[in-house]
């Protein structure tokens, strides 16, 4: 009999008893074992700490192999010629007769796996060595290379070795093991003795034969060790069970296998764990253990035997605990590649396969129930999405406790609220979903469910799920608030840290490290010496004088009265504030947080902000324009020829933004954002027009900001010598200011920076004047700033004015 399922042709084989039919694919001859990626990728961390610790702590390496090198001249100089001639024939012969034997046996495939792995090590080893004799750090030679030389040796005799012993597998031949890492370690030995190599040498010589090893393994396979589904039989008839027939039901997507085993009286839903499978999603599963507070276990690598016990305590407890779920029959492990959990079958229906017309207000109260029967015993599923479950006879059952969690704290039991809430919505709408959990769970537990409605707290898919519906969890807090309007529910922080966080660090590295190499070549000794500290007194009044200017910019754009001293010192607030957050967004949230406190509605606080905002977006591109046709034109006069670079600047800009609005998707995007960004900014400008003085106060605060910190910055290039011209100033400012408003890093760290320094220096300044003008700049704006911000932030959040 021949049947398919899930598009592949099921071959029925027989047992070896004759008595039971298996239909199932044909398992592959080989397979990726993502444990292998992870090794190859530790062993790729392994060599880049070992290339910053040489870089960063050459001379604790220098005397580390010093101390080495004494060390191996005490040794008798016998016993260590004797090791080196051992070595010497031993690392060649012993994988030799391995190789022998394993022909003998007919298993040469794995012999040529390791010849392919030797040969891919010794080229690598050639490359490493040819990359760094020609462009490598010089730091390498000394500390990776033999004494009293310029290059680098790894042990050409060695890598090959290593890479061979790892590609062929000697798991589970510990004979043939010792024998192979004690001649490498005799042949390492007399190397270091004989000054050929170093130990970091030698570390760095095992980390590239494991690397070339382990990539060698999985790029070309390994031989599966997956049981087929003809061992499940074998497994049960020790239960007594009398398996007839055994059917695969998964589709090969998912991290375990699933079988319909027939019995003379019955039927069983067998789940089949696979060693190989428990490292897959390792790399996800640390990611989100890192990010996030509430992700309970914290094993991110999962043995086999783990995952065993976490779903078959958890199953037990829910059946215990008196819940709708397939009764767990038996366990087992299966040889010693996979484990079996035996069930109850179920058939049913799973939720996602649910006509909609069948899922009822009924129905989904009734999956409400069943979860309070698991909370009620402190059993956490984890995993409520629309494939965890079934509907069978019109009625819900729970399944898939492979996350399942006991004795669950109580963020856990809200996050399980807020992922079955999430599912039932995404099937019959907000409203409706939050209807049927509040007659539930009661209106104080589906409170405290808001604060839980983030994305990064829900399942893979169901985040999948929700970019179709991108303001779901929006309309889930709004339907619950209308049902507890009086309830104040503290916000609950799930992430450690965002991904934006991850990306300003990395920026912000790069930014340092540009211009630390830009420092290496200026003399900043003989700048300091020379420079004239009265334009630097200037350049910090001027610095002083854009906290006004700010404050004046927020004040001019908001009809109602705002004091003056209190909103500078909302401003230094902010200039705290930029050290953890984008440019561009922290002056918004500083200021919108503080016009709130002063009584303005939270509407109107957002439109005076985003009216603020498009003011100063819109003088400061006009500027760009105007002062870079000057720049261009050679100053005011009658020839009015612009720049050529600003004209195919305009020209590349205006490409660009047509493009954009020729693509529908990208356009109705921006479009979109823009909208939201400055809803209500048009009539709050209608507002602020008809008083000349808020008018008055705005244009000039803004213009004013641009001047200063235009003024600051001509004075910072003044007080180390230099001269340009102050419109050349001004456009090398206005595009500095711009890019670092772009970027994600804290107050655009390393964008502004690098920015200004290049657009000084191919204004016609050195570079040394220009590194040390951008950096008194950013001193005077940005990090001198921070001390009194912070008193300014702690201050305003006592009197309740932040």
């Amino acid at each position: 009999m021949t049947s398919t399922q899930g598009g592949a042709a099921l071959e029925p084989m027989p047992s070896s008893s004759g008595a039971v039919v298996v239909e199932e694919p044909s398992l592959p001859n080989r397979i990726r074992n993502p444990a292998t990626l992870v090794r190859a990728l530790a062993c790729l961390a392994g060599l880049g700490l070992l290339l910053l610790l040489t870089s960063l702590a050459t001379q604790t390496t220098t005397g580390l192999e010093t101390d080495i090198s004494r060390g191996t001249e005490q040794a008798p100089h016998f016993l260590l010629s004797l090791a080196g001639l051992t070595s010497s024939f031993g690392v060649l012969a012993v994988p030799v007769v391995f190789a022998l034997d394993r022909i003998a046996r007919r298993d040469g495939m794995r012999v040529m796996f390791g010849l392919f792995a030797a040969i891919a090590g010794l080229g690598v080893d050639y490359a490493v060595e040819a990359w760094v004799a020609a462009n490598g750090p010089s730091e390498l030679t000394g500390v990776l290379g033999p004494a009293g030389s310029d290059t680098v040796s790894l042990q050409s005799d060695l890598t090959p070795v290593i890479a061979y012993i790892t590609a062929v597998r000697l798991g589970g031949r510990p004979r043939w093991q010792a024998v192979m890492w004690g001649t490498i370690a005799l042949a390492a030995l007399a190397s270091l003795v004989a000054g050929r190599s170093t130990a970091l040498g030698l570390v760095a010589t095992y980390l590239i034969g494991r690397l070339v090893g382990y990539l060698t393994l999985y790029g070309l396979g390994t031989p599966n060790p997956r049981p087929p589904g003809s061992a499940v039989a074998g497994v049960l008839r020790r239960f007594g069970m009398r398996p007839t027939r055994i059917v695969r039901t998964d589709d090969g997507t998912l991290d375990h296998r699933s079988y319909l085993v027939e019995l003379p009286e019955r039927r069983l839903d067998v789940t089949l764990l696979d060693r190989d499978q428990q490292a897959a999603g390792l790399f996800y599963r640390i990611w989100r253990g890192l990010r996030l507070r509430a992700n309970q276990p914290r094993r991110a690598v999962r043995s086999l035997r783990r995952s065993l016990e976490q779903e078959s305590l958890a199953s037990y407890a829910a059946s215990t605990a008196g819940a709708r779920t397939p009764r767990l029959l038996a366990t087992s492990e299966v040889g010693t590649e996979a484990a079996l959990l035996a069930y109850e079958h179920l058939a049913g229906v799973p939720l996602a396969d649910l006509p909609d017309e069948e899922l009822t207000d009924g129905l989904a109260m009734d999956l409400w129930r069943q979860l309070e029967v698991l909370h009620h015993h402190r059993i956490a599923h984890r995993s409520l999405d629309d494939t965890a479950i079934v509907i069978c006879e019109g009625e819900p059952w729970l399944v898939g406790f492979g996350r399942g969690e006991t004795a669950a704290g109580d963020l856990l039991l809200r996050l399980d609220h807020a992922q079955l809430l999430t599912t039932l919505a995404l099937r019959g709408g907000a409203a409706r979903a939050v209807k049927e959990a509040a007659a539930v769970i009661g209106p104080g537990a589906l409170g405290a469910v808001v604060p839980l409605l983030q994305k990064v707290a829900l399942s893979r898919d169901t985040r999948t799920a929700l970019r179709r519906d991108k303001h779901l969890l929006s309309a889930l807090r709004e339907e619950i608030l209308k049902f507890t309007p009086e309830t104040e529910v503290a916000p609950v922080r799930l992430e450690r840290f965002r991904p934006r966080t991850i990306i300003s660090i990395v920026a912000g590295t790069v930014g340092v490290y540009f211009l630390l190499s830009q420092l290496s070549n200026v003399d900043l000794g003989e700048l300091v010496t020379q420079s004239d500290w009265r334009w630097a007194g200037l350049a910090a009044v001027a610095a002083a004088l854009s906290f006004v200017a700010a404050a004046m910019m927020v004040i001019g754009f908001v009809p109602e009265h705002i004091p003056l001293g209190r909103t500078i010192l909302a401003q230094l607030a902010a200039s705290f504030v930029k050290l953890v957050a984008p440019a561009a967004v922290t002056g918004v949230a500083i200021n919108t947080r503080y016009l709130q406190r002063m009584g303005v509605r939270p509407g109107p606080a957002v439109a005076s902000v985003g009216a603020s905002q498009l003011v100063g977006l819109g003088v400061h591109i006009l500027l760009l324009l105007v002062l870079g046709f000057l720049t261009g034109s050679g100053g005011v006069g009658t020839d009015f020829t612009p720049s050529r670079t600003v004209v195919l600047g305009l020209l590349a800009v205006a490409t660009v933004a047509v493009v954009a609005a020729a693509i529908g998707p990208l356009r109705r995007l921006v479009v979109g954002r823009v909208r939201q960004l400055f809803a209500g900014v048009v009539p709050r400008l209608l507002d602020v027009v008809q008083d000349p003085r808020k008018v008055a106060t705005g244009l000039g605060g803004t213009l004013l900001l641009t001047v200063s910190f235009v003024l600051c910055l001509d004075f910072s290039i003044r007080a180390f010598g230099g001269s340009l011209g102050w419109t050349a100033v001004a456009v090398v400012f206005l595009t500095g200011n711009a890019l670092g408003s772009a970027a994600p890093t804290p107050g655009g760290l390393g964008a502004v920076e690098t920015t200004l320094t290049l657009g000084l220096t191919v204004a016609g300044l050195p570079a040394g004047t220009a590194t040390s003008a951008v950096l008194l700049f950013r001193l005077l704006t940005f990090w001198l700033p921070v001390l009194p911000g912070w008193a300014a932030f702690t201050y305003l959040q006592r009197r309740d004015a932040l």
